[in-house]
């Protein structure tokens, strides 16, 4: 990396790298590091009645410094907090020699520099509890400097929030923005809650492929790969339901899985290509048994998150008290719409889209209209925990038909703030009808519909050995973390979500400054501090200001460069 690609931040925290290896400091030790105890335990117990903490060993980044002549104090950010730390220039160097405080802490050490400090706690004229620094080592040297967040007058000014960028670099947004780290806390409670749950039930965790010569167990569009070696074609699953199903069909009662699973769909707020699902499938239960247990699940983790059933949102107070309302599908879509689709072919159901203004094409089977039609007209509408029953058959290839309602399926799914928590059937176990299932599948994706299922021949196999009676259950569980956090996108929830390329900087070739005048050796300086561009050049307003920032660079950086006048520089916008 040159240095027109560095800020001049940049460029001083590398001299500094250099000058704190000068004077033999390894600006990345390879040593362990003995912590002894975090930030949160010492601002939570330390008493002076108590004389407690009076050896501590802390690590963690310098967040903010204030510089005292031969006292200072720095602000430590740890994995629990930030707690202020005192350094006192004798403490720290008793003897004659200085450096480690008048140079290594005042001029070498930067915001953002992760160190250890040892010595004791004791509470400031002000109250504040600091840590008295006896011993400090560098332990990691940053070389990008922090955004700095200042206030003034109550309002903030340079925060970190620009929502694409805090997605794009997370590692930086988890530093200047500890709270995010509470909702990636939460989501790991999540699971574990979860998992906890199934476990006392005695299921067991299971894994599956997720490269599969065959996608299938719902309806989407595959990443596709090759694997050279045995020259195939793979894809990434996009469910793992077909493989659980498989393991119960060799006598397992009970099995579920935390899967990775990848859509080739689009990205909002509630969708990314790479997302995290819980299946789980239990032999000889039905849908309705499933109903009862992720209510009590869900319950569960709520209670466990918040310590109650009521959940706040931007909006609304969710409550995830049992029961839940339930309503069939055709039950729903008549309450929100006032009319019956129960009854209507896929012509009428087509009118009544385009009626309402809901978009549709020729490849959409009955199915795919009336799953349209819920999700424009009622879905939005089921704010609290809501069971919606007794799909359509064409909407569900893998659900068993419904016992009592010809032309329905035993499917539910619980829709929440107005989005889809959990789809889940009574497992369709009969090999026969499956297989015309699939078929039917297949003739909507030579309509077009490339979200039609495929049949997969391994799996028939499976059935055709004999599957008990199964209960199956699918729940996102970023959706559920967006949830129980209060999160507006998926994408808070995910710690590396998906991103669109973003566009690179562009930095003119230096004939182009040479041609409206800019001596060659100033042009260096000018990309550093940002002028990359002679278009950037020509937007600057105050051709004073540039000379005199100029003028600051050559002289911070030793340049030997002739300085530049306010005149000297006007006449380049000429």
């Amino acid at each position: 990396m040159n240095d027109i690609q560095l800020s001049e931040q940049e460029i001083i925290r590398r001299k500094a790298l250099k000058e704190l290896r000068n004077l033999g400091i390894d600006p990345y030790p390879a040593e362990e590091y003995p912590v002894t105890v975090d930030s949160k335990k010492i601002l939570a117990e330390y008493a002076p009645e108590k004389n407690n903490f009076q050896e501590v060993t802390l690590a963690g980044r310098i967040m903010t410094r204030r510089i005292m002549g031969n006292a200072s104090f720095i602000e430590l950010q740890d994995s629990r907090g930030r707690i202020q730390a005192y350094f006192r220039r004798d403490t720290l160097c008793p003897g004659e020699d200085k450096t480690l405080y008048n140079t290594v802490f005042k001029k070498l050490l930067d915001i953002g520099d992760i160190i250890g400090i040892k010595g004791n706690v004791f509470k400031t004229r002000v109250g504040e509890t600091t840590v008295n620094v006896k011993e400090f080592m560098l332990l990691s040297k940053s070389l990008r400097p922090l955004p700095i967040v200042k206030e003034k007058e109550g309002k903030t000014y340079d925060a970190f929030t620009d929502p694409e960028q805090r997605y794009r670099n997370r590692s930086l947004d988890l530093i200047v923005n500890p709270q995010v780290k509470d909702i990636f806390m939460a989501r790991t409670r999540i699971v574990n809650t979860v998992r906890e749950f199934l476990n006392e039930r005695g299921y067991l965790e299971v894994e599956t492929p997720i490269l599969q010569p065959v996608y299938g167990g719902a309806a989407a569009r595959p990443f596709k790969t090759h694997h050279h070696r045995l020259d195939q074609t793979l894809f990434l699953r996009i469910a793992n339901e077909l493989y659980l199903k498989r393991i119960i069909v060799g006598g397992f009662d009970g099995v579920y899985e935390f899967a990775k699973d990848f859509r080739n769909e689009g990205l909002d707020r509630y969708h990314n290509p790479e997302f995290t699902q819980m299946e789980i499938y239990v032999a000889y239960k039905d849908y309705l048994w499933m109903m009862d247990l992720f209510e009590e699940m869900i319950e569960k983790v709520a209670v466990t998150l918040h310590g109650s059933t009521k959940v706040k949102t931007d909006d609304h107070e969710i409550n995830f008290s049992r029961p839940w309302k339930r309503y069939t599908m055709f039950e729903a879509i008549e309450k929100f719409t006032g009319t019956d689709i129960s009854g209507m072919d896929e012509d009428a159901l087509r009118a009544m889209a385009e009626k309402r203004d809901i978009e549709t094409d020729e490849s959409m089977g009955k199915g795919k209209l009336i799953d349209e039609i819920f999700g424009k007209t009622t879905e939005p509408n089921l704010i609290q925990p809501a069971i919606i029953m007794d799909y359509p058959v064409e909407m569900s290839p893998l659900s068993k038909k419904h016992r009592s309602k010809p032309g329905l399926v035993e499917r539910f799914e619980v829709i929440v703030n107005g989005k889809e928590l959990c789809n889940a059937f009574s497992e369709l176990n009969d090999p026969v009808d499956q297989r015309e299932r699939f078929e039917q599948q297949l003739l909507l994706g030579k309509r077009g519909d490339e979200e039609a299922m495929v049949l997969d021949e391994d799996f028939l196999k499976a059935l055709e050995l004999g599957m008990p009676p199964t209960a199956g259950l699918g729940v996102g569980i970023d959706r559920l973390t967006m949830l129980m956090t209060g999160a507006h996108s998926i994408q808070d929830v995910i710690f590396f979500p998906q991103m669109r390329p973003g566009k690179k900087e562009t930095v003119d070739p230096d004939e182009k400054f040479k041609k409206i005048g800019i001596p060659e050796e100033w042009i260096t300086p000018l990309k550093v501090l940002g002028y990359t561009t002679v278009e950037k050049l020509k937007e600057v307003e105050k051709p004073a200001k540039l000379a005199n920032d100029l003028n600051g660079y050559n002289k911070k950086n030793k340049l030997g460069l002739k300085g530049l006048s306010p005149e000297t520089v006007t006449g380049w916008f000429k």
